[in-house]
């Protein structure tokens, strides 16, 4: 089992860019999907971006896609998030999930509000103001 911490959150303005890390401890962290996944004020917890475990490939919402870029990297056991031209609407708290059997396509088919992965961090808020 692995354990996950997230940094990098804060205030930017909207257009701006922030990147947001993953820190994992644990055994095995290589083979796991690495995930993230956003929940805004009064909403559900929805799917943001996930990578395989080798990192080959990557999934993305479509609100998001061509502004942020999910990787991993597994000999520092860290995952990163880079977020650019931010919107407000990008507002939320942001988790970072790691699961051994789930692949990075069935991550991003999971159901809004599920929270059926391995591990999950705590949460790093990110606002976007206009």
């Amino acid at each position: 089992q692995v354990q996950l911490v997230e940094s990098g959150g804060g205030l930017v303005q909207a257009g701006g860019s922030l990147t947001l890390s993953c820190a994992a401890s644990g055994r095995a962290f290589s083979i796991y999907t690495m995930g993230w996944f956003r929940q805004a004020p009064g909403k559900e917890r929805e799917f943001v971006a996930s990578i395989s475990w080798n990192g080959g490939i990557t999934y993305y919402a479509g609100s998001v896609k061509g502004r942020f870029t999910i990787s991993k990297d597994s000999a520092q056991k860290a995952g990163h998030l880079q977020m650019n031209s931010l919107q407000p609407e990008d507002t939320a708290v942001y988790y970072c999930a790691a699961d051994r059997s789930t692949t990075a396509q069935a991550m991003s088919s999971m159901p809004v509000g599920s929270k059926a992965l391995d591990a999950w961090g705590q949460g790093t808020l990110v606002t976007v103001s206009s």
